[in-house]
C-alpha cells in the first residue's frame, strides 16, 4: 500500500522529534518542515537536520521566517531574558516571555501551503498541553479552529476536495509519557536539543523551562539524558 504524505514540523527538539517517529510508525511518508523564526536556541536547526537524517526523510523544506523583526518573545530579541529556574508551579502560571506571537498560527499555516502543494492532507505537530509553558497556541481548542480555517483558506478545501487534519499525538502526553513512547519508537534523543538558552558549545543551560521540564520527563523514567554528561 502507498504511503500517505504528511507534512511534520520538524524543530530537532524532543517533542517534535517523537512527532516524526509516529508519523513514520503509523505509514505516513514525511514532508518535515522546520522554519528557522531567528530563534537565539539556532542549535535547534542543526538538531533538526540530525533528526531527518537519521529518519531517512527525504524531503525536508528548511523556511527562513525572521521573526526577530517583530521581536516581542525572548527567544526573538536577545534584550528580553530568557526565565530560569522556574518552578512548575510557576511554570503553570501565565504566559511567560519565551512565547513567540502567532507562532504556531504561522507554522501551520505554511505547513498547510506546502500540504495543498504536494497533496497531502495530513500534518503532525508536537504540541502539548500538559507539561508546557502556557502557550495559546499549543491548546486543542486552537488546533481544532485551525483545521477548520484551513476549509475555508484553500482552494482544495473550498472545492471540498480535501480533509485537512491535524494530528498532535502528544496533546494529551506528560513529558514522561512523551520520553517513552520514543524511546519505543528507538528515537535517540541525544540528537536532540530542547534548550531555550544554550551556553558556549550548544550545552543546555539546565535551567529554563524547556531544560527542566526535558529533565522531569527523564527523572520520572528513571532514564538518563543522553544530553547530560
Amino acid at each position: 500500500m502507498k504511503s500517505r504524505k504528511a507534512i511534520v514540523l520538524v524543530s530537532g527538539g524532543l517533542d517534535s522529534t517523537t512527532c516524526l517517529a509516529i508519523a513514520k510508525s503509523r505509514g505516513f511518508e514525511p514532508y518535515a518542515l522546520t522554519l528557522s523564526y531567528g530563534q537565539r536556541h539556532h542549535s535547534e536547526l542543526k538538531a533538526s537536520r540530525r533528526v531527518v537524517k537519521k529518519f531517512g526523510v527525504k524531503n525536508h523544506l528548511e523556511l527562513a521566517v525572521p521573526l526577530t523583526s517583530f521581536g516581542g518573545s525572548s527567544l526573538t530579541d536577545s534584550k528580553i531574558k530568557v526565565p530560569k529556574s522556574r518552578s512548575l508551579k510557576e511554570m503553570g502560571k501565565g504566559i511567560p516571555s519565551t512565547y513567540v506571537p502567532a507562532r504556531n498560527t504561522i507554522f501551520l499555516s505554511l505547513g498547510m501551503a506546502w500540504a495543498e502543494v504536494v497533496g497531502a492532507q495530513d500534518l503532525f505537530i508536537g504540541v502539548n498541553a500538559l507539561d508546557y509553558s502556557g502557550y495559546p497556541d499549543c491548546r486543542p481548542e486552537f488546533i481544532r479552529a485551525f483545521e477548520k480555517l484551513a476549509k475555508l483558506a484553500t482552494q482544495k478545501g473550498v472545492e471540498g476536495k480535501w480533509n485537512f487534519r491535524i494530528h498532535t499525538p502528544l496533546i494529551r502526553m506528560t513529558k514522561a509519557q512523551i520520553i517513552q513512547t520514543g524511546l519505543k519508537l528507538g528515537v535517540n534523543y541525544g540528537i536532540t536539543h530542547s534548550c531555550y538558552d544554550p551556553v558556549k558549545v550548544d550545552r543546555p543551560c539546565g535551567r529554563c523551562d524547556s531544560c527542566l521540564l526535558r529533565a522531569k520527563g527523564f527523572s520520572q523514567l528513571g532514564v538518563k539524558d543522553p544530553l547530560i554528561k
